[in-house]
């Protein structure tokens, strides 16, 4: 494992959001959804595809509260430029479970 400095881990902007839309993506290579999440005041609704389809319905999705990585460079993702990389852990058998708030906070907040 790499050590880090303080100093770059403070540059990774992990903030909360609250998924406000998601879509399947056919397009993708492998299982995927288009998923927009809502950052709050001054961050926005960023879009980001996920490998999350293993773990997740589309109606599950919807109103659930994530932590996303904002400040990466746009990506682009076959026809989609993802804006956010939504975070998760991967299983075993390579299913995601995604990284979430314990209890509700607002949009936008930064990993403390």
């Amino acid at each position: 494992m790499k050590s880090i400095s303080w100093q770059d881990f403070e540059q990774v902007e992990l903030r909360t959001g609250t998924i406000v839309d998601a879509q399947p993506f056919p397009q993708a290579r492998k299982a995927a959804f288009i998923v927009r999440a809502d950052f709050g005041p001054g961050i926005g609704i960023l879009k980001s595809s996920a490998q999350i389809t293993a773990l997740y319905t589309i109606e599950e999705l919807i109103g659930r509260q994530i932590v996303g990585v904002v400040n990466f460079p746009k990506k682009q993702i076959g026809p989609i430029q993802s804006e956010f990389l939504l975070t998760g852990f991967t299983r075993e058998d390579g299913a995601v479970v995604l990284a979430q708030p314990e209890r509700p906070v607002s949009n936008g907040l930064k990993l403390a």
